[in-house]
This record gives structure tokens, C-alpha cells and sequence, in this order.
């Protein structure tokens, strides 16, 4: 029996749907038909009669078979999109989350607030705070990350993007010189201690990049203190719901004049802006 285009969808969808919620599977099957087959919606409803070639049949199924095994959709495209922009990401690089975009629009309010004229992002990944940052203001951007295999995803992305951005491999503030100038990151900072609860997608994440000691605060406490000393103007940190209250007394143990706690859409604790 020849499959058209509708048959396609819905079949996909079933799929989908065995380990998927049935509203999630068919999000997902419109999104592998838009972004992994370049086919919307439109041209569906008008060629959704056609016969699928079967280059494009075993395309499908092998995405299925990946997918069902938990791997995110977006490793299998090979991109997903922030800020509007599409960033290349693979297993080296942490995936893309909405709530992200918190921190870098709070970057931009504190950093024109300030007058900066520079900025890092710490932990860069898949370069998507640091090259959105380069796009979006005339900032000196530089981002720094210890994994070789995600700086070269950045660099390739700063680069098909046009962004002008300085890498250095290294830990946190340590690979700048001085000035840094206003201080970015999104640090890994799920408690190890929570892994065995986690969707099972997160296990194809790099965990060098989600999990870090002390209950997730010890990256977040350490890039605090490196850049107070380092005379940074402001350091903004995407971090974890309920960290806020313990990563703000110990900001101002560290000497910050000021640290506050910006929530996400659902009100959790998402952005902490510590001010000099």
C-alpha cells in the first residue's frame, strides 16, 4: 500500500503518541514535519495525497527509532532555535530552554543600565547567550567553556551567525584577563542527588553541563566569588527553582551590594542578579 503525506502524519503521530502525551505528539509531529522535512502545514493540506518517497519514509522511521529511545528531538535535527536564531547543538552542548532568554534580556537590562562595554558568558555550551549578546548590542563579548567539543560548536555557530565573540577554553573566570566586564552564565546546577528523577531525555545531555555539587550551588557560589573579585559590575546566573533565597545569602557573604531573584512565567526561581 503506497503511504501519502496524510497517512504519514498520522502514522507519525501514533508513533509518537506510545511514549509521548497524545498533545506532545502531535506538537512534535508538526515540528518533524516543519523542521525536519522543510514541509508546513500548508503544503501538506494541498499535496497530503501524494505518495512519500521512501528515502523520506526510512528518514522517518529512523528519527522514530531514535526518538523512542528518549533522545531529544533537537539532537536529531541537529539545531534548535533561541532567540529566534537557529543554533547548531550536539551531545558536546546542553540543549536550548526558553526560560534562558530571561537571562539574557535581564544581561541586557543590567548591562545597559551600567553603560558596560564588555561582557563573558561563563559555561557558554552551544554559544547561544554569548553570540546572542554580540548580535544584540556593540558589547566586546567574549565566552569561555571547559569542553573542547562545545566550544567548537560555539565557534560554529558565532560564525554562521556573524557574531563577534572571543572563545576560551578554561574554568569559569579563569582563561580572562581583565577587565570581564559584565559577568553571564548559565552554570550546571541540578542536584546530583535528583538525577534518578529526571525525564529520561535529560540523560542524553552532557552531565559535565546540568549537575553540580553542593545541592547545584557550587558552581553558581564559585563564579559569584571569582567575579566579585574580579571587580565584575554584575554577575547574572540562570539557576535552579528554589536556590534563590540560600544563593542570594551567600552572594551577599561574598560582599555583593545587592542580590536579587528574578522568577520565571511559572514563578520559580530562575535569574539572580547580584550588583556591586
Amino acid at each position: 500500500m503506497v503511504q501519502t503525506y496524510h497517512q504519514l502524519r498520522l502514522d507519525l503521530a501514533a508513533a509518537l503518541a506510545v511514549f509521548l502525551d497524545p498533545d506532545e505528539a502531535h506538537a512534535e509531529c508538526i515540528r518533524w514535519f516543519e523542521e525536519g522535512l522543510d514541509l508546513s502545514r500548508s503544503w501538506v493540506a494541498a499535496h497530503g495525497s501524494d505518495p512519500v518517497p521512501a528515502e523520506i519514509r526510512r528518514r522517518v522511521s529512523a528519527w522514530v527509532r531514535r526518538r523512542r529511545k528518549g533522545e531529544p528531538w533537537a539532537y536529531i535535527l541537529g539545531w534548535a532555535c533561541f532567540r529566534d536564531r537557529r543554533f547548531k547543538v550536539s551531545h558536546a552542548t546542553l540543549i536550548p530552554r526558553p526560560e534562558t532568554e530571561l537571562l539574557v534580556e535581564a544581561a541586557l537590562e543590567v548591562g545597559r543600565r551600567l553603560k558596560v562595554d564588555r561582557c563573558v558568558d561563563v559555561g557558554t555550551g552551544s554559544g547561544i547567550i554569548g553570540v546572542s549578546l554580540a548580535l544584540e548590542t556593540d558589547w566586546q563579548v567574549t565566552a569561555s567553556d571547559l569542553s573542547s567539543g562545545a566550544l567548537a560548536v560555539a565557534r560554529e555557530n558565532a560564525r554562521t551567525l556573524g557574531a563577534q565573540v572571543s572563545f576560551l577554553e578554561g574554568s569559569l573566570l579563569e582563561p580572562l584577563p581583565d577587565p570581564v566586564g559584565l559577568v553571564v552564565a548559565n552554570l550546571p546546577y541540578v542536584d546530583p542527588a535528583d538525577q534518578a528523577t529526571l525525564q529520561r531525555e535529560l540523560a542524553f545531555e552532557p552531565a559535565s553541563a546540568l549537575f553540580a555539587p553542593d545541592r547545584g550551588l557550587a558552581l553558581s557560589e564559585s563564579l559569584l566569588r571569582q567575579a566579585r573579585q574580579r571587580q565584575a559590575p554584575a554577575c547574572l546566573l540562570e539557576i535552579g527553582a528554589g536556590q534563590g533565597g540560600e544563593l542570594c545569602r551567600r552572594g551577599m557573604g561574598i560582599g555583593w551590594s545587592k542580590v536579587m531573584i528574578h522568577q520565571d512565567l511559572a514563578g520559580h526561581d530562575r535569574i539572580l542578579v547580584a550588583l556591586s
